[in-house]
Formats: C-alpha cells, structure tokens, sequence
C-alpha cells in the first residue's frame, strides 16, 4: 500500500496523479493563510510583531519534522539496504536547512524586540544552531564523495547521529532555564494561545507543509532521473 515511499517508479506514478492537484490545493491554502493572518489580532504586549510568530513557529516545527523523515529513512536505507531512502535524504536535506535557517532569522527579528538583542546563547538557540550546521554538513557531504555506495552510508549514519539533538531542541526549555517560552501548542495539553491566533498558525504551518512537500517532490524526482542517467 505504501510502496511509493521507498519504490521510485511507484512514487513516480503517484506524483505524476496527484501533483497538479497538490499544486491547486496549496496555492489556496496559502492564500487562505495570508488573509487569517492579516486579519488576526495583535498581542496587547508585542503589537505588530507578533506576526512573525507565523512565520517562526512553523519554520521551527518543519525543521525538525524534516529531519525527523531524514532519520527514518537513513533508519530505512541502513537497515533494509533500500536505494530510494538515500534519494530522499539527498532531495529534503536542503529544504530543512532553509526551514531552519528561515526559523533562526525570523527568531532574531521577534527577539529584538522582545529580549533586546538578536541572538542570546539560549539552549534552544543555540541547539537550533548546532541543527542548522548538521544540515549544511549533510549538504556538503553530499559533495566530497566519489563512492556513492560510501556517501550514503556515512551521510546515513551522521543523520542518525545528528538526531541526538532533536530532542534536546525540543526539550531545550524544559530542561533548562532559558530566554525562550516553552511550547504554546501541545498534544498533551489544550493550547495556551487563543484560538483567534491559532488558526492561523494553524493554518499557515498547513501552508509551509506543502510548499516544503512540493518543492521535495521536484527534487527527488530529479534526483532519480539524474540517478538513471548515470
């Protein structure tokens, strides 16, 4: 049932079904986004703002998300000695360093204001940080490898490694006194951020999901057509 995701060919026919429509989908998701944002109200302490929280919180969650598929499949790749995995990890490593990178800039622009400074050595900062760099050695291992067969393997196991921060990231706040506010939306407890801002948080991390997605999709689809060229 779920073959697409570690068969190319399947994954190829898929897509080929579904990505115009995806395309349709996001495009109005995205505007719907924009426009509850816009009319979203504005915090009585941070005013205007508090605006970048929409762009901050889910450029955080897709950062870790992404890097979370990254380790399932280097788990993949290792494991079941599957080639797509690899295909996938080389294809989204770059997308997660952007959803990272675009989370540590819109986290500088609310800090200022806020905390009176653009960068402290917070503990989720800073663990943000070391995630950031773990993508870009990701990006420039897949550079500096003749052996494509060595390549995947080491990136492989470096991802799996890398993974020790992601819940040092989100834990960060917990387990240490920092700048940073702990987690306003929670699976195990009612949100503490009012509904009227919610929803488009909501809204808009639904719209960053599928951007990431279709530009994920045009990279692996390249990258397995560059793979059956060679």
């Amino acid at each position: 049932m779920f073959k697409f995701l570690i068969n190319p060919s399947r994954f190829n026919k898929l897509i080929d079904i579904i990505f115009r429509p995806l395309v349709i989908i996001t495009s109005i998701t995205l505007v719907v986004s924009l426009v509850l944002i816009y009319f979203s109200p504005l915090d009585y302490q941070q005013g205007l703002t508090v605006k970048i929280m929409y762009i901050h919180v889910p450029s955080a969650w897709l950062s870790l998300l992404t890097y979370g598929v990254m380790t399932f499949y280097s788990i993949v790749g290792l494991a079941f000695k599957i080639p797509f995995s690899f295909i996938i990890n080389k294809a989204i490593a770059p997308i997660g360093a952007v959803f990272t990178l675009l989370c540590l800039i819109s986290g500088s622009m609310w800090g200022k204001p806020m905390w009176g400074t653009w960068w402290v050595w917070d503990a989720r900062l800073t663990s943000v940080a070391i995630l950031f760099i773990i993508y870009l050695i990701i990006i420039f291992l897949n550079q500096i490898f003749d052996s494509r067969e060595v390549r995947e393997k080491t990136i492989a196991i470096f991802i799996l490694i890398g993974s020790i921060n992601l819940p040092i990231i989100k834990f960060s706040v917990d387990w240490w006194n920092t700048l940073h506010q702990p987690a306003s939306v929670s699976k195990l407890s009612s949100p503490s951020i009012d509904i009227s801002m919610l929803q488009p948080l909501l809204v808009m991390t639904l719209s960053f999901s599928l951007i990431g997605l279709i530009i994920a999709i045009l990279r692996i689809k390249a990258e397995i057509l560059i793979r059956k060229i060679n």
